[in-house]
């Protein structure tokens, strides 16, 4: 069962860009394409823990200013050659332009 929190609205994430949520089980970077749609991932690139939210989103992928992984938004799985995965983390936008995130499954994935 989902627990949906409000987090933003859709214009307060920058285009091409990323926003942070702070929770206590890790930060949480939501992002948003060229085309408004928003994805949530832990900010924590599974190389070696670089922060996604300060990388560069290109289509559906976000690259780790840390080493240049690409990591894909959809899914959180890094681009080949890369291995690796970041959890990704359900997120909706309203027809009011309103972002909300599932807060249970933040405490679900960390604890995973």
């Amino acid at each position: 069962m989902s627990e949906w929190k409000k987090i933003c609205t859709l214009d307060e994430i920058p285009s091409l860009g990323a926003r942070v949520v702070k929770s206590a089980q890790g930060d949480i970077a939501i992002f948003r394409t060229g085309n408004d749609e928003v994805f949530a991932l832990h900010d924590h690139c599974p190389h070696k823990g670089g922060p996604l939210s300060q990388g560069i989103v290109a289509g559906k992928t976000v690259t780790c200013p840390m080493h240049g992984w690409k990591i894909g938004l959809d899914s959180g799985a890094a681009e080949a050659p890369d291995e690796g995965h970041a959890s990704c983390l359900q997120v909706k936008v309203d027809e009011a332009g309103v972002v909300w995130l599932d807060i249970k499954q933040i405490v679900a994935v960390c604890a995973a």
